[in-house]
């Protein structure tokens, strides 16, 4: 399967849209957007331009990408006063997103922008540019030093292809009932997504580091583990609960086992070791910051947590999914899958950690 033809979050703004399933997301960035926006803010003055670039590397659509650039321009405002650079924000992702949906509201999100603006000071002057840039960020996307500033939440650990690794000499899957690394994955599984990750992170800093000016910075949102141990009750846990909802559907003769074995995740959660070492064997960047981080359960009042994460991961996953097996099973994969999260969270936490890391430009 062909990763950036199929994959995408599910667009509009209905009931199984990322738009409305982001809870979490949107929940981790809030957590962590003091850091966000002071190495924006680092990143202004140090290089102090008059056209600031930033780019949104795997943006998405709906409310949480436009929210963020809004954080953005109203802390250099603030910090600039009266004479703020004009900003030229680049909203990156596959051409299989729904920009369109972004589209649609940056004309409301331009004129509330700019009323909220003129409220602080009226004599601001700079304007906001907005576009979409589709393409897959391993590998080049703008021009060599034009951005100042690059930040990307949620994409990293989503790999550029599903690793070759993964399937003997005949074509067939060797990882055969899991989707991710697992307690029954053989050595050459998790080796193989390793060098999957370890090609694909390695040209992501290549690519950045040409379009990056001197002094720019990124600030980089993903899932991780904690250790060496791939296998945890946290992100890879998540994907067993996916595989063992398949196994129901396959009890049931909903779906054959044969499908269920040939269907790998084309995804990664690298130990902050790993992530180091990538960065420092590309050799452009320093780190200047590198933490852990857990979000806490779902306490909405509408659903359980299970349900939450469900709906979250359908969101994520329903194009990859229903591509390989159909559309028909979606609605019972997932409530079993929202069912088998609540059960175990009754029983033991289940703790998927992120990582925030953020590199300077040398």
């Amino acid at each position: 399967m062909d990763v950036e033809e199929v994959f995408h979050m599910n667009g509009g703004l209905g009931e199984n849209s990322y738009a409305q399933n982001s809870y979490l997301q949107k929940k981790a960035s809030d957590m962590m957007k003091h850091i966000t926006l002071k190495s924006l803010e680092e990143t202004y003055i140090s290089t102090s331009p008059e056209s600031l670039g930033i780019a949104d590397l795997g943006c998405s659509c709906g409310q949480n990408t436009l929210s963020t650039i809004r954080e953005m321009v109203e802390t250099i405002d603030n910090y600039s006063n009266i004479r703020p650079p004009e900003y030229r924000v680049y909203l990156n992702d596959l051409p299989t997103n729904d920009f369109n949906a972004v589209f649609r509201i940056l004309p409301d999100f331009h004129k509330e922008l700019n009323t909220e603006r003129h409220l602080r000071c009226e004599k601001l002057e700079s304007s906001i540019y907005i576009a979409g840039y589709p393409g897959s960020f391993y590998g080049r996307l703008f021009p060599e030093k034009c951005l100042h500033f690059i930040y990307s939440s949620y994409s990293l650990h989503w790999l550029s292809r599903i690793p070759p690794g993964l399937y003997d000499k005949e074509g067939h899957s060797i990882n055969k009932g899991s989707f991710y690394i697992s307690k029954s994955s053989s050595l050459q599984v998790s080796k193989a997504y390793f060098d999957q990750f370890q090609e694909d992170f390695s040209l992501f800093l290549r690519s950045r580091s040409k379009e990056l000016l001197s002094g720019g910075r990124m600030v980089l949102i993903l899932l991780g583990r904690r250790d060496r141990t791939h296998v945890d009750r946290g992100n890879s846990f998540l994907w067993e609960l996916l595989s063992r909802s398949f196994t129901t559907l396959v009890s049931k003769e909903e779906v054959k086992q044969e499908k269920v074995d040939e269907y790998d995740a084309h995804f990664y959660a690298p130990s902050r070791n790993e992530l180091e070492d990538e960065v420092k064997k590309e050799g452009s960047f320093e780190i200047d910051r590198l933490e852990m981080f857990e979000i806490e359960r779902y306490s909405g009042p509408y659903m359980s947590h299970g349900t939450a994460v469900a709906r979250t991961i359908r969101a994520i996953q329903e194009s990859m999914i229903s591509r390989h097996f159909g559309e028909e099973i979606l609605d019972k994969l997932f409530g079993i899958y929202g069912n088998l999260i609540d059960e175990e969270m009754g029983i033991e936490e289940i703790k998927p950690i992120s990582f925030i890391i953020v590199l300077k430009k040398l």
